[in-house]
């Protein structure tokens, strides 16, 4: 797992000062940061969804106050706020349009909202955008023009910077990556979004478990046969700790894997050639810290360098992101300071 972003002192840290929302089906982390994107405090709440949106913009607004707080700021030391929220959005208006993972939420005026019971101007964006600028401004991706992130998880979602500009396209709908089309056959994959071939079908973690459920049904063996029957709940993890085991099946489910996202990653390569590509997310088998981890980016560049063009083959950076759970209240914080520079 990535190690958490080390917090910084406000003595030691550069105005102005921002404030990012990374709003979550389950969670809302929100922390505050300075001009060169360092933490000076960060906190999490429970978004519980079901109170409704009102409800967790009035909890958003006290949580950046009690962020504000606990970096030794008052809030009219603070000049934005960003927020960073899965979609789908209309990004212009700052409202939801009907968000899956956030039921009874439809076409809410979100940003407005926040903004009004934090007292900040608030910058609204997709939160794997958001994410992807955290990567892009202060981790893995500080280097780079331009990069992708990929963040693996029960789908897949994905952010495109270009230039410290995040694609969010002409309908707030940039950047869906997760739903490129790797098999235009009649009999695709079916995506959760209800159309076919998508990647996410293939690769993301609701993938993953389908393609090896579908593949013991089949009558493969695997060692995950006998802990599927003794009651343990068939997830990435347990793929993972079984092919580090040297189970064959799950081992041939995480390089498959590997492939299709290789696909995806390809289809962007050639369209936007971008610096680097971004593996983050709850499912990289390990990541940077495992070796099995290692192998299935192993295996992804692997397959890249077959598909692509020579020189992005060979120049572009595939690699693991590097900020973790900390990526999206950054990023956010790095989009209000966007916004900020332009008001």
């Amino acid at each position: 797992m990535a190690m958490r972003t080390e917090k910084i002192s406000l003595a030691n840290a550069q105005p102005p000062f921002f404030v990012g929302i990374d709003l979550g089906g389950t969670n809302i982390k929100l922390g505050v940061v300075d001009d060169l994107g360092r933490t000076l405090s960060r906190l999490s709440i429970p978004t519980q969804a079901e109170r409704g949106p009102e409800d967790a913009s009035k909890r958003m607004g006290a949580a950046v106050l009690r962020a504000i707080a606990e970096a030794g700021l008052t809030p009219a030391k603070v000049v934005y706020a960003g927020l960073g929220s899965p979609g789908t959005m209309d990004i212009p208006a700052g409202k939801l349009l009907k968000p899956v993972n956030l039921k009874g939420w439809d076409d809410f005026p979100l940003r407005d909202k926040v903004s009004e019971y934090c007292g900040l101007p608030v910058a609204f964006t997709n939160d794997a955008n958001a994410a992807a600028y955290g990567e892009y401004w202060v981790g893995t991706g500080k280097d780079f023009h331009s990069l992708v992130l990929f963040t693996l998880g029960t789908g897949i979602g994905c952010g495109i910077i270009v230039g410290d500009l995040a694609i969010e396209g002409e309908n707030s709908h940039g950047a869906e990556c997760g739903h490129i089309i790797i098999d235009c056959s009649p009999n695709a994959r079916l995506c959760g979004c209800g159309r076919r071939g998508h990647l996410e079908a293939y690769a993301s973690a609701t993938a993953v478990i389908k393609r090896t459920r579908e593949a013991l049904d089949s009558g493969r063996q695997s060692s995950l046969r006998r802990l599927l029957d003794e009651g343990r709940a068939l997830t990435p993890k347990l793929l993972a700790a079984e092919a580090e085991q040297g189970d064959k099946l799950s081992l041939e489910i995480i390089a498959d894997t590997a492939r299709y996202l290789a696909v995806g990653i390809v289809s962007l390569m050639h369209t936007i050639d971008p610096s680097g590509v971004l593996l983050g997310g709850a499912m990289t088998f390990g990541g940077k810290d495992s070796a099995l981890g290692q192998q299935f980016l192993g295996w992804i560049r692997e397959e890249v360098r077959r598909l692509a063009f020579p020189i992005p083959a060979e120049r572009t950076v595939v690699d693991f992101a590097g900020l973790g759970g900390d990526a999206g209240y950054i990023g956010a914080g790095g989009i209000a300071r966007l916004a900020y520079r332009k008001s």
